[in-house]
């Protein structure tokens, strides 16, 4: 009976090995998938993108009033130009005026009674304590006078600048208060450009870079030089906010602006169906001894056919560029064609929504 199940386990065990033979045979018998690669290279590249941003003037402020009173003064031009310091408008102060007079006569009297009691105390004619509140009282009123005299600048209000004056909205008589806006000052002659650019593309804006700007009502198109940028991406819109400043030309404050970023850069680019998306990385296939290797790739800037590889792909890789659906892992692969690298530049990237 031994004998018997031990006739048996050598069938089996002949039979299994017969079967992983014709596995194998059969592995090595399937052709090898027919691909087209590409051999990465750095590639100099001319990116670029478009995206909205809007003309401010280089300052502007809104002109309120700092305290309550009534109107006795207003010199505000509908558009004039008016230079920094020049007063634009006067709010009654008779009243601290009359404050300032009366602090003024008291003051005048103390110090002549601290000038007395000095003279005195130096003969010892009157004692220290006396001394000290005639001084004392020197002091106060210098202070109560201070405070009265910034009341008296408040009701003034002057340009902060020299700028042009907007539309007037009061006038002459009416009674104010500091929420009451009175016109605008803008500083027009420098005009800067506010943008914001998708975090991949961060490295096409650094200081000193040009940019064209272009307004919906004319063709023409003004150089911006761009000035800085926040040293923060923005966590919500994961985009970084910039600045430049207008070269030449004349766009007025507020206007919608088309800003164009140009930019020359060096770099490895594959076709963008070449890409194997997963759910947390991006695959490539490389050929290596004829074998097909998935490797994770991080990617950049996109046009719309090609693909920035930042990392994974080396210069000299051969990538796979057709037949990426019937490749699978470590498969024996035959290269059909090696295509060249063709950038055409069709990058004038307009993202959604910006």
């Amino acid at each position: 009976m031994k004998h018997i199940y031990l006739f048996l386990i050598v069938i089996f065990f002949l039979a299994g090995l017969n079967s992983c033979k014709k596995g194998e045979e059969k592995q090595k018998d399937k052709p090898p998938a027919i691909v087209d690669v590409m051999v990465a290279g750095s590639e100099e590249f001319s990116s670029g993108l478009e995206v909205n941003g809007s003309a401010l003037s280089e300052e502007m402020v809104q002109l309120f009033p700092e305290i309550s009173g009534r109107l006795t003064f207003l010199n505000l031009p509908d558009g004039a130009v008016v230079n920094k310091g020049t007063v634009l408008a006067r709010i009654n102060d008779a009243e601290l005026q009359a404050q300032a007079e009366q602090l003024k006569v008291q003051l005048d009297l103390a110090e002549k009674t601290e000038q007395r009691l000095k003279k005195l105390l130096e003969i010892n004619g009157v004692n220290q304590a006396d001394y000290d509140a005639a001084l004392s009282q020197v002091n106060a009123l210098k202070a109560n006078l201070k405070i009265v005299y910034a009341q008296i600048d408040k009701t003034v209000v002057r340009a902060p600048f020299r700028g042009v004056l907007g539309l007037r909205l009061v006038s002459e008589g009416a009674y104010v208060n500091p929420q009451t806006l009175l016109g605008t000052l803008q500083q027009t002659d420098k005009i800067k450009i506010d943008f914001a650019v998708p975090e991949s593309y961060a490295g096409m804006v650094k200081p000193g870079y040009e940019v064209l700007v272009k307004t919906n009502n004319s063709e023409e198109s003004f150089i911006a030089e761009i000035s800085a940028s926040e040293p923060m991406i923005d966590v919500n819109t994961r985009n970084l906010k910039v600045r430049a400043y207008l070269k030449k030309g004349n766009i007025s404050p507020g206007s919608f602006v088309k800003v164009n970023l140009k930019n020359s850069k060096q770099g490895i680019f594959i076709p963008s169906n070449s890409i194997i998306p997963e759910a947390s990385t991006n695959k490539a296939i490389i050929i290596k001894s004829g074998k097909a290797i998935f490797t994770d790739i991080e990617t950049g800037i996109r046009t719309e056919d090609m693909v920035e590889v930042i990392s994974g792909i080396s210069p000299g890789d051969s990538v796979v560029v057709s037949g990426v659906l019937f490749v699978r892992p470590n498969d024996m692969v035959k290269v059909r064609k090696v295509r060249e690298m063709k950038m055409e530049n069709k990058s004038d990237k307009k993202p959604a929504g910006k």
